[in-house]
């Protein structure tokens, strides 16, 4: 017994060395994400006042896409980011479908495959994609949570509204947000407890997604940054993310991860731009449209990649990737394997970070809530009819325009989708037509449930749809 005893502990200090440095070279995932910053919020992007030398300074030493796709809304994009799925696939607690996507206990996670490969895995920031039983971080494979579970408001001022923002470690809530001085302290707080994470997790492989809960309204920014920059209040919470990456970078170099750390700047949906928080959001220019919206300013937002000696230094593409992407990619990269019974819409671009290679892929479907409204191939946008403010959309619908006719947009030269070119290319159409037709069977639509849509409960699977055709009864 004791020689066996022995044996097996020469075989595991052997073998020990082996194992701690597999552990080692798996990449480590940083994925900084914030809340409605839009596409040209950036110096790296076009912005005239916001000063980001930080984060470009990531474009000049990494990638820097151009045709890089969120969701429209918050809770749709988070949970597009989480599952690598559209959100309209996803199943959902009772198998409704509501506007703020809430994450069904038995989806699995980036932060759940990513811990197949022991990841020590943190959620920093907002959550947003559900506080029912089950559905919070630490029940969806994330070790450590800090953040709000929730948005900061809905309001130019926290005063404007009753709602309160709370403060979580773990489950624990440990501050109610007030006041604009205490949602000032969220950026600088999140940095800490993002690079103590760093810290403590270098000797082991590490996915951390620190998602921001800036520059949603209510606005907050520290007293080192309030008042300093051109753009005004506004720009003052962009200059202190930009702080934050630069924190987050330097912790990388010196615990020597930074040539081991694919790190990942990018944003939720477009800016939030309406008259009752007036001067309080971003720009998307030259893009139309903004939050909300399935035009490319609502949804096509800033991303910049940086890996030291992995990822070539100022590279520019315009190849189509996704949020919904972080899940195939890390998994490529981190050797995690995906289940082979579930789809994902989210393609790896490996390919496209480290050789310049094209997008896996074919199309990107726009998606407004339920309702499937345009379609991407390559250069060329297929936008469909629609009415404004359409009633089954709910809340969402004070932000959708009409389309009168079917439009066609090629992106590469127009990407203002200024100039339809339907009437000129019918075949184009045509083509996008029967792709758009594919999404809806496979993905469903506001009147439809699709053949790929997931469900988990032995409940009614259509109750949107009974809604929808209840309201256009009544229009009718």
């Amino acid at each position: 017994m004791k020689k066996s005893i022995y044996i097996f502990s020469i075989i595991l200090l052997f073998c020990l060395p082996f194992v701690l440095l597999a552990q080692k070279d798996k990449p480590n995932f940083i994925i900084i994400f914030t809340d409605d910053q839009g596409y040209n919020d950036l110096g790296c992007f076009g912005s005239p006042n916001i000063k980001t030398p930080n984060i470009d300074q990531m474009a000049k030493e990494g990638i820097k896409f151009t045709s890089f796709y969120a969701q429209p809304v918050c809770g749709p994009s988070r949970v597009a980011l989480l599952t690598g799925s559209y959100p309209i696939r996803i199943g959902e607690p009772n198998n409704r479908k509501a506007f703020h996507t809430q994450l069904h206990t038995k989806e699995l996670t980036i932060a759940e495959l990513l811990k197949t490969k022991n990841y020590q895995t943190a959620c920093i920031g907002k959550w947003h994609v559900g506080e029912e039983k089950g559905q919070m971080p630490n029940e969806q494979g994330f070790d450590y949570f800090f953040g709000t579970p929730r948005f900061n408001g809905f309001t130019k001022e926290i005063e404007d509204a009753s709602f309160r923002c709370k403060l979580l470690r773990n489950k624990d809530t440990i501050q109610t947000i007030n006041n604009v001085a205490e949602m000032g302290q969220l950026t600088k707080i999140y940095t800490k407890e993002a690079t103590n994470f760093i810290k403590q997790n270098k000797e082991n492989p590490f996915f951390l997604y620190l998602a921001h809960n800036m520059p949603h309204v209510p606005l907050g920014a520290s007293e080192s940054f309030r008042g300093k920059s051109k753009a005004g209040f506004y720009g003052d919470v962009i200059e202190e993310l930009d702080w934050s990456v630069g924190e987050i970078l330097k912790t990388l170099v010196e615990e020597g991860l930074d040539e081991n750390t694919l790190v990942i700047f990018t944003s939720d949906n477009g800016p939030w731009i309406e008259d009752k928080i007036g001067n309080h959001s971003g720009s998307a220019f030259p893009l139309k449209g903004n939050k909300m919206q399935t035009w490319e300013g609502g949804i096509r937002v800033p991303a910049i990649m940086q890996w030291k000696g992995k990822i070539k230094e100022c590279i520019v593409t315009d190849e189509i990737a996704t949020t919904m992407d972080f899940f195939a990619t890390f998994s490529e990269l981190s050797g995690a394997k995906i289940p082979t019974n579930l789809t994902i819409d989210g393609k790896s671009f490996t390919d496209i970070i480290l050789e310049n290679k094209k997008s896996q892929h074919d199309y990107f479907y726009y998606y407004a809530y339920t309702h499937l409204q345009a379609v991407r191939d390559n250069e060329w946008k297929l936008v469909l009819p629609r009415p404004e403010k359409p009633k089954y959309m709910g809340w969402w619908a004070r932000k959708i325009d009409a389309v009168d006719t079917i439009k066609l947009y090629n992106l590469k030269e127009d990407k203002e989708e200024q100039y339809n070119l339907a009437n000129k290319y019918p075949e184009k159409v045509k083509e996008l037509l029967a792709v758009i037709e594919k999404g809806r069977i496979e993905l469903g639509d506001n009147n439809k449930i699709g053949n790929g849509a997931r469900f988990f409960e032995n409940k009614q699977k259509n109750k949107r749809i009974i809604k929808y055709n209840k309201l256009s009864a009544q229009k009718k």
